[in-house]
């Protein structure tokens, strides 16, 4: 269920104004994407190919996409949820940093900032009450259907056809988002062990090296729009940061970026690598290494 309302939000995320964005910057978009996917497939092949992260992991912890999608697809895809998680959010945490870095390098003033959370907001109970049946009902349909990520994908699919057809609204509170973080986070923190503490340990300087290289690849693709298509040089790089979404949009509505063209990008880029990503790890729900093997690997 919590992945369920993941979907949910993550298809409350993709409004029909997008598509505008999309259509109208589509070579822009085609171009920085698959320079971003191409780079950051080739930083996790890399550390496939070295063997420093069992099966697929490493190319499901680099996959750009956000975070939170990328964790959850990949247990279904038989990499190892905690080091992907261990990677992704310790991107995001660069990203994120990084980013804050250079809007204030661009002049991002004082007074803006992100508004203070409201964690219990006036609740529309028909359209929470509908968006709770979807987030149930839709990994229900995935585990018979035995859909890989299905609990979060079929809500996603849903969710977005039914908002687009006006037939559901998707209600959403503070409090009910950031429960289904703490479930999906405990599911992951919880199966953390000693030897895997200490693998991801010994692969942090990797890690970190790895990511610095993405977050410069990316910086040199937003020069190469700022210098062929005229982007502003902010828009362009938050549009290419790769990964954590969710605070590149906070650092977007907080300076005097084209918000929508950002947004449409970074969701553009999320919907593609969430198609890509099980056809570039080339693996199957059951085709990676079984975690029981990854653990006894790991001891030795």
């Amino acid at each position: 269920m919590a992945q369920g309302i993941i979907g949910c939000m993550i298809a409350r995320m993709v409004p029909l104004s997008i598509l505008g964005d999309i259509l109208s910057h589509w070579v822009i978009f085609t171009a920085g994407i698959v320079l971003v996917v191409l780079a950051c497939s080739l930083m996790g092949w890399l550390m496939t190919r070295l063997r420093l992260l069992p099966g697929t992991t490493a190319l499901w912890g680099m996959s750009p996409g956000a975070a939170s999608v990328m964790t959850i697809m990949a247990e279904s895809y038989g990499a190892d949820i905690r080091l992907v998680a261990f990677m992704q959010y310790l991107r995001v945490v660069g990203v994120a940093a990084v980013a804050a870095l250079v809007a204030r390098v661009f002049g991002v003033s004082a007074d803006h900032g992100a508004a203070a959370i409201v964690w219990f907001p006036p609740v529309a109970w028909l359209p929470l009450t509908e968006t709770l049946a979807l987030a149930i009902v839709g990994p229900l349909v995935a585990r018979v259907l035995r859909i890989p990520a299905g609990a979060f994908l079929v809500p996603l699919v849903g969710g977005a056809a039914l908002t687009h057809i006006g037939w559901l609204t998707i209600e959403l509170p503070t409090w009910l988002l950031a429960a289904s973080y703490a479930f999906v986070g405990w599911n992951v923190g919880l199966r953390f062990t000693r030897p895997l503490l200490l693998h991801a340990a010994r692969a942090l300087p990797l890690i970190v090296g790895s990511t610095l290289v993405l977050i410069v690849i990316c910086g040199a693709v937003a020069a190469a729009m700022v210098v062929i298509a005229g982007i502003d040089p902010l828009t362009a790089y938050l549009a290419t940061s790769p990964g954590g979404s969710d605070s590149i949009a906070i650092i977007a509505a907080s300076t005097n970026v084209d918000v929508s063209f950002v947004m449409a990008m970074q969701t553009f880029r999320m919907i593609t690598v969430m198609f890509l990503a099980p056809i570039l790890t080339n693996s199957s729900p059951n085709g990676s290494m079984h975690p029981v093997a990854v653990r006894c690997k790991l001891a030795r």
